[in-house]
């Protein structure tokens, strides 16, 4: 059984190998997700591609997520990959970070800058 790492947490109810995603940047934007799985086959066995859409215009955003059988197969498409020209473009591949967590900001944004009004001295 295989189980997919994503934003640094495992499924409580699995237990199995976890592969982490790999991340393939600079990719074309006409790129679908069999064209993907075609070239990542070439190194193993493709679980899942996934290609994110833009919201407005619904064309790829030019990155995409690969999932591989196994870390070894994912090692050897990141070795023979990363750097690669394809449709035109050198692609970056590498393993996918952990999502960073967007919650509120930690900070003041916006609103009343303060200081401001006259120095009188």
């Amino acid at each position: 059984m295989l189980c997919v790492f994503v934003l640094g947490f495992l499924h409580p109810y699995t237990t199995a190998i976890v592969t982490q995603q790999g991340y393939v940047g600079n990719l074309s934007y006409e790129v679908t997700e069999d064209d993907l799985k075609g070239v990542f086959a070439e190194y193993g066995k493709v679980n899942r591609v996934q290609v994110p859409n833009d919201r407005e215009t619904g064309r790829p955003r030019g990155f995409a997520f690969v999932e591989m059988g196994t870390d070894a197969e994912e090692a050897a498409a990141i070795e023979a990959l990363d750097g690669a020209e394809w449709m035109g473009r050198a692609l970056k591949v590498n393993k996918a970070k952990p999502r960073e967590d967007r919650g509120s900001s930690g900070g003041n944004r916006g609103g009343y800058g303060g200081g401001g009004g006259r120095n009188r001295y």
